[in-house]
């Protein structure tokens, strides 16, 4: 009777499995299946060679300007990574820890209110915002600060930052936010009782569990920033070009797939390696400060 009944519910859990898994095959495996395949094909304008090479990829991790290309990527998602998070953390402190829990509901409220404008709009505000005659130029030349418009805050790798950190923003708050709203305030208590002062009660206590929602939003930043294309296209100018924007060239005016999937998945392995390293780090920080 008993083996009936779990292979009742295995056959349950395989039914309510089985179009997610699918689905995960569906727009996920395959597409990266067919990608990898055709990293190792060659073309010639409009036609596909299939014989097997590693040109690509050689050619992906040797040429300057891609290798280029793939290190601004990474340096530009860690610097709008650590920016957004280290903003984020603090606001999420307020939010869960200071403000009163009948104005969490509207903070959280606020917080997700970037999302009702077009990403694309808020990229062409930031272009107003930074522009050579922008909102930032015209007020200082106006105060007398300056006497010409600065150049060095549009159209290069310090427009991108600031505006991918201001679109991702909020990804990174709520997550944080999430987990601090299950700690226990009980600990916090105790630790009290027994004479922690409050920095110590941070570093022993909220810190180290609510670094799940520190994780979990350094990868919802970290991962999508290193492929965005839209931002640098439109405020990056050709200083602020990222790795995913020469893969677009690839794929639609250069007519050379081949190369944009081996650089796409140059790109998929570096993001994987960094992350997981960083994931490692935080679970090694993790024990020691359980074994503390």
């Amino acid at each position: 009777m008993k083996s009936l009944q779990m292979d009742s519910d295995a056959r349950r859990g395989l039914s309510q499995i089985s179009l997610p898994f699918a689905f995960s095959i569906l727009l996920l495996a395959a597409p990266l299946a067919i990608l990898l395949a055709m990293s190792f094909w060659t073309q010639d304008f409009l036609t596909l060679d299939r014989t097997f090479t590693v040109a690509n990829f050689k050619e992906a991790w040797t040429n300057p300007i891609y290798r280029t290309l793939m290190l601004r990527s990474l340096k530009i998602s860690i610097i709008v990574t650590m920016l957004t998070v280290g903003l984020a953390y603090p606001a999420a402190y307020y939010m869960s820890f200071v403000a009163p829990n009948n104005r969490k509901a509207l903070l959280v409220f606020l917080i997700t209110i970037p999302f009702w404008t077009s990403y694309l709009m808020r990229i062409f505000l930031w272009k107003v915002i930074l522009g050579f005659n922008g909102v930032v130029n015209g007020s200082l030349m106006g105060l007398g600060i300056i006497d010409t418009p600065l150049d060095w805050i549009s159209y290069n790798q310090f427009a991108v930052t600031i505006t991918l950190s201001h679109a991702w923003l909020p990804f990174a708050v709520l997550p944080i936010f999430v987990v601090m709203e299950k700690v226990n305030r009980s600990y916090l208590e105790a630790a009290q009782d027994l004479g922690d002062t409050p920095f110590q009660r941070f570093r022993r206590i909220t810190l180290p569990l609510s670094m799940p929602g520190v994780v979990a939003a350094t990868l919802i930043v970290f991962i999508p920033t290193i492929g965005d294309y839209v931002t640098p296209k439109l405020v990056g100018g050709p200083g602020g070009l990222m790795i995913a924007n020469m893969i677009e060239v690839q794929f639609k005016n250069a007519n050379n797939a081949p190369l944009g999937a081996a650089l796409a998945l140059s790109a998929l392995v570096l993001v994987s390696s960094v992350a997981g390293i960083y994931v490692w780090l935080n679970r090694r920080y993790l024990k020691s400060e359980g074994a503390a």
